[in-house]
């Protein structure tokens, strides 16, 4: 499953769901509103494009690790500290290249895909700069 939502989601629905009887491991990544002095946390997506790119980034990892399955759900939106921001569950038969996808799955995401964080604090709102993949 590739999706951007604005409703929370079930982790262990969609962790049941990826489980396969050829899986030896399953990797899964939950990001998190952090309490950085935070009110609110915005998050906005050009979602079709965004869509777009988790989509290749998914057929990107699978192309570069042996991996069988990878989901991402990410939200948008407006959340409060400990609220789910990102889950990433990636499925192969070995451990190193379920650790090894997801972490190239996350770094992508925070280079490639337009979505954007705008952080309300005490002393007001501003947008956060992305990350760059090295």
């Amino acid at each position: 499953m590739i999706a951007i939502v604005k409703d929370d989601f079930d982790i262990n629905n969609i962790i049941g769901s990826a489980k396969s009887g050829n899986m030896g491991a399953l990797v899964t990544f939950l990001g998190i509103v952090r309490d950085d002095d935070i009110d609110l946390m915005e998050l906005e997506a050009y979602e079709e494009v965004a869509i777009r790119e988790l989509e290749e980034i998914a057929a990107s990892a699978k192309q570069l690790f042996p991996i069988e399955s990878v989901d991402i759900i990410h939200r948008i939106g407006p959340l409060h500290v400990g609220d789910n921001i990102l889950l990433i569950v990636v499925g192969a038969g070995h451990r190193r290249a379920a650790f090894e996808g997801c972490e190239y799955i996350i770094e992508r995401i925070k280079k490639t895909v337009p979505i954007w964080k705008k952080e309300e604090k005490r002393d007001g709102a501003h947008w956060v700069k992305g990350e760059t993949w090295e």
